[in-house]
């Protein structure tokens, strides 16, 4: 039976305010699991799989319908909201506050408000913003003002406007997702703004997406000579220094191959959360053959890295694993997974 002692930090949890619920309801229709998210749903949640602290963010669709009035005014509304459930219930929830991109100003605003007067964790971001990618010079005062902050980025992947509707009955988050992760991952490590931007702690959903599948593309391509100046240091130290949560990828098979490329120390406990279940997370893990130690730093202590308001007394949630993860080897490698 896995440990439900309150122990665990979920980096991908979502919240759907109900101003938001309001807003994505006159511009398109809403998914029914996300119209159905309650607190109390949340807490339910938690309590069940042994999650102390979940970080709030907003999923998809997001906040962009081409009103920037109306944009920077949802966000605003949206991490009011966040940073009240952080407030009412100490130690319980965390934010990653939302901005209003693609606007420039209002996110440069935004980023003020929420990380000086709401004391949010760290921002969330989508993948993409009317095609753009993260590492695209357009998000460049953005990305500095965060770097300047040393601030927590997490990422959630959208679909891009190319890649709507391909396919009848396949679910676009099924392909497309992963697919927009590794596509903004690219574009900040190709780019040269993950090198430029090296104290953003970024974190990126689902394992990374494609990425790992993808890896010998990826070195490939490092081989170029613009690949080169960007990234002074190689393509896999890059990856290594990002991190990548277990939403969805809580199996030997995926979090194999991520481990081949990155330390355990960069992978965070997620679960996706009201899309799929903390338990099913927790059991899967469970089955991918890590340590003690390593499990306790993927639930835990990683986080803590991230996110030391949360440290409080150390390891006193759960005293019979460690909170560290163990130190990272020379080559950022791991042995496969079983299965892996």
């Amino acid at each position: 039976m896995p440990d439900t002692s309150p122990h665990r930090i979920d980096v991908h949890h979502h919240f759907c305010p109900p101003e938001y619920h309001a807003a994505v309801s006159r511009h398109q229709p809403i998914v029914p699991i996300l119209a159905g998210w309650s607190l109390q749903k949340s807490l339910d949640d938690m309590a069940a799989a042994g999650v102390a602290t979940a970080m709030l963010s907003i999923t998809t669709p997001g906040f962009w319908w081409g009103d920037a009035a109306e944009t920077r005014s949802l966000v605003r509304l949206c991490n009011d909201h966040g940073a009240r459930l952080v407030a009412d219930r100490p130690g319980k929830f965390g934010l990653f506050a939302a901005l209003p991109l693609p606007d420039i100003d209002g996110s440069l605003k935004e980023i003020e408000y929420a990380l000086d007067t709401l004391k949010a964790d760290g921002i969330g971001l989508y993948t993409d913003y009317d095609m753009k990618y993260l590492g695209d010079p357009a998000f460049a005062p953005v990305l500095d003002e965060l770097n300047r902050r040393k601030c927590v980025v997490y990422t959630h992947p959208v679909c891009p406007d190319c890649c709507k509707n391909l396919m009848p009955g396949i679910p676009e988050a099924a392909i497309e997702y992963g697919t927009d992760t590794t596509r903004t991952i690219a574009s900040l490590v190709f780019s040269g703004a993950a090198a430029r931007y090296g104290d953003i702690e970024f974190i990126f959903s689902h394992a990374g997406g494609t990425m790992p599948f993808l890896i010998e593309r990826f070195d490939r391509l490092a081989f170029h000579p613009a690949s080169r100046v960007n990234m002074p240091h190689g393509v896999r130290h890059a990856l290594a220094q990002f991190h990548y949560d277990t939403a969805q990828v809580a199996n030997p098979s995926t979090l194999g191959c991520l481990l081949q490329i990155v330390a355990v120390s960069q992978v965070l406990y997620g679960t996706d959360f009201p899309f799929r279940t903390s338990i099913e997370h927790v059991e899967g893990l469970a089955k991918c053959g890590f340590s003690p130690a390593e499990l306790g730093a993927i639930e835990r202590g990683n986080a803590l890295e991230l996110l030391p308001r949360f440290r409080a007394r150390g390891c006193a949630a759960r005293d019979s694993a460690p909170c560290r993860a163990p130190e990272r080897p020379a080559t950022g490698r791991r042995p496969p997974l079983p299965g892996g």
